[in-house]
């Protein structure tokens, strides 16, 4: 059961229940919901729980995941199933088309296993693939909308990879909601209206516009029951057949016929599909504040650039200063600085290139990095470190990430914890709809260009069957060697700062996590000093500019899911900006 909610959650919750045309009858709903709030500001109560719980981005899914870990599932049971509505309710951020990195805390092993089911690139693909006739990187929108950005997706064979070592429940019993949901319908919420309202690419696609527009090309009413059996066709078919079902057979030739029948078309096969393996990795793990931090290790570049701007902050008294203070954005937007001067140089997939993450993580590079914050100016752009020596052998990677993408956590009552985000890299991917789900453009994560103006070859350029680089960060801080903090977020590159921000927030300012997530927005990627549009750190500005801060006031759409695990049990925090729900029992 849920506990202590807000009554227009606890409303929304039981009508979702009730009826799937509850988006467009419940005002507490449209309110509570506003996919244009973007300030922190939406109320929302911590949520507890005794025993189990689950947080994700839309509360159908978070209901499918509950109903996992009611029925005695583990926390990859409740990921998969909760992984597969939000392909679903939320088809512009994650799916079955694209890829996930998952992090699971096993409480019988009293370890860390990290899985990375991350999209990789054609065979066919070559270093070029996003260059013009001059050499010159093609425009994001020219790169993204087409068949050359999807890469070969991974989702299915990771989470099928974690079930066979982690799950309890029956692998086909982990589909059963979202069949239920693809073949009842759902109601359009008012995030999936704005967004497909604001998108001129998607009914440019035939089989998309189909869809999820009315045949006179408007996008789907807020609350309109929107169906689709073919999804449920599709779920059906890898119930019963495993992930094989999807790699191989009428699943995997429908996916290379939709790629190649694009009017700028990809060079997907057969034979990658059925060629793709899904990696078990060691975590990267660093301490901070007598605390064990643990995430997905490269290709992300998440958890190492949030332990890098933690390690280079813990010589400062962050916690002294008050959220939302000048010295506090001052200080933590001059760790991103570093932290991202070394996370575009160094951070590719390392079964192709060799990844310093050792080097990048010593305390003492770390300290040293740390010590070139200036307390009185902003450093406005930082140069790389060197951690091993190598940085003139390298070049600096240009890709685009964007703010896409969702957040799932969850704790099952055997005391293992989750932390997985997911993700088909641009809003609704490449725009390639086949089989009832939308196919990533997760090529587009790789550096456009392949050499830098001086020659270095950049780490993260496209190579065949390579991983391309992502800032996805979901991770498990760790107390006394058990959990007790699971986070992460989408957005983009600015997943970073977001998860960072709501680590320090927890651990340095002692903030709930439900404060935490919903605390402003701010940070820095190299480039400008960042700060949430419509929020209190507007009037920061000037003093900030003052101290030489380039500042650029922003929409800053996190979606921050995380769990505490506490004295107490259990509590669950939502990002405000989206449409999530924790739940437990």
């Amino acid at each position: 059961m849920r506990v202590r909610r807000s009554s227009a959650a606890l409303l929304l919750a039981v009508m979702l229940a009730a009826t799937p045309s509850a988006w467009a009858r419940s005002p507490a709903a449209t309110e509570d919901r506003n996919p244009e709030a973007a300030t922190g500001s939406q109320a929302r109560e911590l949520a507890r729980a005794a025993h189990f719980m689950v947080v994700a981005a839309n509360p159908l899914a978070t209901a499918a995941g509950n109903e996992m870990l009611k029925r005695g599932g583990s926390v990859v049971d409740a990921a998969i199933a909760t992984q597969l509505v939000l392909n679903l309710v939320e088809p512009q951020s994650s799916g079955i088309g694209g890829g996930a990195f998952m992090v699971v805390y096993s409480a019988k092993d009293r370890a860390i296993v990290t899985y990375d089911s991350r999209e990789t690139a054609p065979a066919a693909a070559r270093p070029d693939r996003f260059l013009d006739a001059e050499g010159k990187p093609l425009p994001f929108a020219q790169a993204v909308n087409n068949g050359m950005a999807v890469g070969v997706p991974g989702l299915l064979r990771g989470l099928e990879m974690a079930h066979k070592r982690q799950g309890k429940l029956p692998w086909a019993d982990l589909f059963q909601p979202a069949i239920r949901l693809a073949e009842q319908g759902f109601a359009v919420s008012p995030r999936l209206h704005k967004l497909l309202a604001g998108n001129k690419e998607l009914p440019r696609q035939p089989a998309a516009a189909a869809y999820f527009y009315a045949p006179d090309g408007s996008a789907w009413p807020v609350g309109h029951v929107l169906k689709n059996p073919a999804f449920a066709a599709t779920l059906r078919a890898v119930a019963q057949g495993g992930a094989d079902a999807f790699y191989q057979g009428d699943i995997a030739r429908d996916i290379v016929a939709a790629v190649h029948a694009h009017p700028k078309p990809g060079d997907l096969t057969l034979a990658d599909l059925a060629g793709y393996q899904a990696r078990q990795r060691e975590p990267v793990c660093g301490a901070y504040r007598g605390y064990e931090l643990c995430g997905m290790g490269p290709p992300s570049s998440g958890p190492i650039a949030v332990l890098q701007m933690l390690g280079e902050l813990e010589q400062y008294p962050i916690g002294d200063f008050a959220p939302g203070s000048v010295e506090a954005v001052h200080y933590f937007a001059e760790a991103g600085r570093l932290a991202f001067a070394d996370r575009d140089f160094y951070v590719a997939d390392p079964d192709f290139v060799r990844v310093p993450v050792r080097a990048m993580l010593d305390p003492t590079y770390l300290r040293a990095r740390g010590a070139l914050i200036r307390p009185d100016r902003s450093m406005k752009v930082a140069l790389p470190g060197d951690p091993e020596g190598k940085l003139l052998s390298l070049g600096r990677d240009n890709a685009l990430e964007q703010p896409s993408t969702s957040h799932l956590v969850a704790v099952d009552a055997d005391g293992n914890a989750l932390s997985m985000t997911t993700t088909i890299e641009n809003e609704f991917g490449s725009k390639i709809f086949v089989r009832g789900f939308l196919l990533n453009n997760e090529m587009t994560d790789f550096s456009s260009s392949f050499k830098d103006p001086e020659g270095r070859l950049v780490a993260n350029r496209v190579e065949p069957g390579k991983r391309p680089r992502s800032a996805m960060a979901p991770m498990i801080v760790l107390r006394d060697g058990k959990p007790y903090l699971l986070v992460g977020s989408p957005g983009g590159s600015a997943i970073i700062n977001y998860v960072a921000k709501t680590i320090v927030a927890v651990l340095d300012w002692k903030l709930d996590i439900q404060a935490a997530a919903a605390l402003p927005n701010l940070g820095s990627r190299n480039k400008e000093t960042e700060l949430e549009k419509g929020t209190a750190l507007e009037a920061l500005a000037p003093a900030l500019e003052r101290m030489g801060h380039p500042v650029k006031i922003t929409e800053f759409p996190s979606g921050i899911h995380g769990i505490v695990i506490d004295a107490e049990g259990l509590q669950g925090g939502v990002d405000p900006r989206r449409e999530g729900l924790a739940q437990g029992g």
